[in-house]
């Protein structure tokens, strides 16, 4: 089911789902598999982008066969979130700045950059403010890797055991406007490939060893945070789903951008 909702109305919407399930519950009536209302697949946020819902659930975070910092592979439980289903764009961070007054970014050049590529000489601290105005988060290293996944366990890329350069943007000379390759099992493009994304967390090493089992959110404080998923430059080693980078927060490089989520959670709230 996809709906184009704004926020305001999806925390409607998913408010009669949680009425409909009390109902089932307090009469004491089943609710059939396949029958139980569901809350709706997809949702379109203040900046018009589509997100896309990542179910809550369990996943193998990390990779044996990776760097030392991907391990040990270890279970994680996220909870349901939605997610952009392609990179920020320069045309909706040129609205941000329009509303906001917000300086723009390194590199801007408004009458050369293409309003369907993703922006980029963003620093950390710069997608934060942008996912604040548009009502959501960056996303933690846990949701970044189990909506990279597409639903694969265990699988080095999000189509499985192989990438190519038909699949994602890497080795090549340049950034490509968003959707130009085949999206993942969950319906996101450029997951990996074309440019790094910020994630929420501070960068630890380590972290995985010491790791909470339910929604990790990284270390309490840092000097680094973490991008995933590679660029357009990378080698494919990179768009490993597990691969993990350390980048100065206050970074604003031409291959690293963002995607924003937000969590189920807070919009069931009143």
């Amino acid at each position: 089911m996809k709906v184009n909702f704004v926020m305001k109305d999806l925390k409607i919407e998913v408010c009669l789902y949680l009425l409909i399930l009390s109902f089932f519950f307090v009469s004491g009536c089943s609710v059939k598999r396949g029958l139980r209302p569901s809350l709706p697949s997809h949702l379109t946020s203040k900046d018009g982008m589509h997100m896309v819902l990542i179910p809550a659930g369990e996943f193998m975070m990390g990779s044996e066969n990776g760097e030392q910092d991907e391990r040990p592979v270890h279970k994680v439980w996220v909870d349901a979130f939605y997610i952009d289903e392609h990179e920020v764009t320069v045309g909706q961070y040129r609205k941000f700045l329009q509303e906001t007054g917000y300086p723009p970014p390194r590199f801007w050049n408004p009458e050369l950059d293409k309003d369907n590529e993703p922006v980029v000489g963003i620093s950390w601290y710069d997608a934060c403010a942008y996912a604040k105005w548009a009502g959501k988060r960056l996303p933690t290293e846990a949701e970044w890797e189990k909506a990279a996944r597409g639903g694969k366990q265990l699988k080095p890329f999000p189509y499985g055991d192989e990438i190519s350069t038909e699949l994602a943007n890497y080795e090549s000379r340049g950034i490509s406007p968003v959707k130009s390759y085949p999206p993942n099992g969950y319906g996101l493009y450029d997951i990996v490939g074309n440019v790094w994304e910020w994630c929420y967390d501070w960068y630890d090493e380590h972290y995985y060893k010491y790791s909470p089992f339910r929604n990790p959110m990284g270390p309490v404080n840092g000097r680094m945070k973490v991008v995933r998923g590679g660029a357009w430059y990378s080698n494919r080693d990179h768009l490993r789903v597990s691969n993990r980078r350390a980048v100065d927060p206050h970074a604003k490089s031409y291959h690293i951008g963002f995607r924003c989520v937000i969590s189920v959670n807070k919009l069931t709230k009143h």
